[in-house]
């Protein structure tokens, strides 16, 4: 088709300005401004009669900052992967990490070593998984209460406009939970309306049932992150099941998912994790940074850069070369 040459100008600098935007964009580029000391708080929520503990990494900015809820795996706590806690708070957010009690260290750190794989597999229950998802909605009512309060280290702190949501492993389930999956005779009963994204870490396809029907309801994004050998021992979940949330994600939502080459099913913890389990490719933490900050970027600030880094060639670059990257906007 013949365009005016006015026309064909305009769409040339538009394609020019998109591809400065990509091409100066950087999602590991990171604040050089001192970071607050990570906070301690501890969530009573009155209904239950229940405590939870959080960690909280600030900005340095004190202006209103949109939140990330991240909920650890099993036998995890708040204290697990700082390294994510901490660069995603240099890139301008509040990183909430929950602690929950039933599913936490205290499963398996007073037990005899031979009987600790017998705690944590009686602690990977449906019960457990409810009350996961409870806290988040709990945890999530406090921050709201909390950034109103004029004598709280929080007020004003918090944007809950936007909110996403991530977690590894037993934390992936309760993220998939609260952001739209479908579950038989649950329903979408967990699912927490305020939260705009998702990224489950280690994500769990169901056993049984229509997987479509599962993930038909989600209208979020989803950033699904997982690995070649993503094997655990707990919960009959590998590569190849990890990787069907993704295959049935709706066609209505932007989706994304990342293959880590030999990733193990820890490779996405970091602090406490580092001590418990093998060996690691320090280019793994890079790319899951990479990936999920420009995640965050896109879907909480609504970053046109970032989605445009995602979704072209440049998010290629912070990859190895066996490592597979799926970016699928809505509509396609």
């Amino acid at each position: 088709m013949h365009l005016p040459t006015f026309a064909f100008s305009v769409v040339l600098t538009a394609a020019s300005l998109t591809c400065q935007q990509t091409s100066s964009y950087d999602p590991l580029r990171a604040s050089a401004d001192a970071l607050p000391p990570s906070q301690l708080f501890d969530v009573h929520d009155a209904a239950r009669d229940r405590d939870i503990p959080i960690r909280v990494y600030l900005p340095a900015k004190d202006a209103p900052a949109p939140v990330i809820l991240f909920s650890h795996g099993l036998g995890g706590s708040r204290d697990t992967s700082p390294y994510l806690g901490e660069h995603w708070s240099k890139r301008g957010y509040v990183v909430v990490f929950l602690q929950h009690p039933g599913s936490d260290t205290g499963v398996w750190k007073d037990a005899p070593l031979r009987d600790r794989m017998k705690s944590l597999k009686a602690a990977a229950n449906a019960k457990e998984l409810r009350e996961r998802c409870l806290d988040v909605h709990a945890v999530l009512d406090q921050l709201s209460a909390w950034n109103d309060d004029g004598d709280h280290n929080l007020h004003r702190r918090l944007d809950l406009d936007h909110v996403g949501m991530c977690g590894h492993s037993f934390g992936a389930f309760t993220t998939q939970m609260t952001s739209g999956q479908n579950v038989p005779l649950l329903g979408q009963q967990h699912l927490d309306p305020r939260i705009d994204a998702a990224l489950p870490m280690s994500p769990s396809s169901p056993a049984a049932g229509d997987l479509s029907q599962a993930f038909g309801k989600v209208t979020i994004p989803w950033l699904c992150m997982t690995g070649t050998e993503d094997v655990s021992p707990i919960g009959n979940q590998d590569a190849a099941s990890r990787q069907k949330v993704f295959a049935n994600l709706p066609q209505t939502i932007d989706r994304y998912e990342l293959v880590l080459d030999g990733a193990e099913h820890s490779a996405f913890v970091g602090g406490e994790g580092l001590a418990r389990f093998g060996k690691h490719n320090p280019n793994h933490h890079r790319a899951i940074l990479a990936l999920s900050t420009a995640f965050w970027d896109a879907y909480l600030k609504g970053d046109p850069a970032a989605r445009a880094w995602l979704q072209g060639e440049a998010a290629r670059g912070v990859l190895e070369d066996a490592d597979r990257w799926q970016a699928q906007p809505a509509g396609k």
